[in-house]
């Protein structure tokens, strides 16, 4: 894109500190928590992803864009990101399958990116510092920028969850396409199908789609449906998924998980269904310094390593846990941080990271598995 047609944009973190690139995507301004992703391949999906609510991403891959924008890889019906920041941008993508590009895409749903700058550098600094909120400008000076980051508030306290749940009940059929079904030999072909009741704290699509690729009838509903109404449903298991902000903050969701403890079905938690779980069994969270995202992140315990695809800001404090009720079943082998838990009596387990991938690899897939027994033997 000639020089002579970009608009100037600033981005200033909460410290004062001032990078300036270029715009693209929409003008004006927004204001997020700054974290990076790691990962090479998968933009759309992570601009997609419900969980990126109130962030703004710095993708550290240098090259972003070239291949397009096309509706199959999107995880929810528009991007959910607070903004966007890249060293390169492409702005003729390169693809059979894209209809769009990475700027008209972004610029149409109003989401305001920043390119041009030392992403290395920004990454480098937030891995220092911490994940720290900041903004996107084109239209505030560097004073007036700071001044509604200064006024934003933490990501800490924040139940952002409320503004992705679906406002309302649906049934979701839809399977992984054959062209994309990797685990094929493994999908359970069940002769009755079992209901699973998942609540939706920013649910992305493929989690669906694989819940369904092994023979579920998915009902997804709003975070605060009562649990009456959930067990009106009669589900042969209870899904919990991933969600934005902090999970502390969540107070319905953890009243839920909580009584449906009770009932002693089968349950499955991903991301922050995984920090409800635990919030349920009486532990706490706390907040991490940046966070871990991306789609090369390890986890396991006892010599097995499942490369995983992870995107949270909070962890559960394993000296926490209630001793005797539940066991730390992953560890993210990075930091040492808890990646996953498993009651010890009830059918009831959870992984901090993204095992239906979607960007990412399929190690954790075998989860899905794990829960479809858990209702077969319920």
């Amino acid at each position: 894109m000639p020089l002579s047609n970009t608009i100037p944009a600033l981005l200033v973190l909460a410290d004062g500190t001032t990078y300036r690139g270029w715009s693209f995507g929409a003008t004006g301004t927004k204001i997020g928590e700054v974290v990076f992703n790691t990962g090479m391949t998968g933009y759309q999906e992570v601009l997609t992803d419900p969980s990126y609510c109130g962030q703004i991403v710095i993708f550290t891959y240098p090259e972003l864009g070239n291949t397009g924008i096309n509706i199959e890889d999107e995880e929810s019906n528009r991007p959910l990101c607070a903004g966007a920041i890249a060293r390169n941008i492409c702005h003729r993508p390169s693809n059979w399958r894209s209809t769009q590009s990475l700027p008209n895409y972004l610029n149409q749903h109003q989401i305001p990116g920043i390119y041009g700058i030392d992403t290395r550098a920004l990454t480098r600094k937030i891995r220092t510092v911490g994940a720290m909120n900041g903004g996107i400008s084109t239209s505030l000076d560097e004073v007036e920028l700071l001044e509604q980051v200064l006024a934003a508030p933490s990501m800490a306290g924040l139940n952002l969850a409320r503004q992705v749940t679906t406002p309302k009940v649906y049934e979701w059929t839809e399977k992984t396409i054959p062209a994309w079904e990797f685990n094929s030999e493994s999908v359970v072909n069940n002769t009755e199908t079992l209901t699973v009741v998942a609540i939706d704290f920013g649910i992305k699509r493929n989690i669906l789609r694989r819940l369904a690729s092994y023979g579920c009838r998915v009902i997804v509903v709003p975070l605060d449906t009562p649990v009456e109404e959930i067990l009106k449903y009669n589900p042969d298991g209870i899904f919990l998924s991933n969600g934005p902000g902090d999970p502390a903050a969540v107070t319905e969701g953890i009243t839920t998980a909580k009584a449906l403890l009770e009932s002693q079905k089968p349950i499955f938690g991903i991301c922050m269904g995984h920090q409800i779980i635990g919030h349920a069994l009486g532990a706490e969270t706390y907040k991490l310094k940046f966070g871990h995202r991306g789609l090369n992140q390890p986890a396991g315990l006892q010599q097995k390593v499942e490369i995983t695809s992870q995107n949270h800001s909070f962890a559960i404090n394993p000296d926490s846990l209630p001793a005797g009720v539940v066991e730390v079943s992953h560890l993210n082998l990075n930091d040492g941080t808890v990646a996953g838990l498993r009651h010890q009596s009830l059918p009831v387990f959870s992984v901090q990271y993204h095992p239906e991938a979607s960007p990412g690899p399929h190690d954790g897939d075998y989860l899905f598995q794990k829960f479809v027994q858990a209702m077969q033997k319920s």
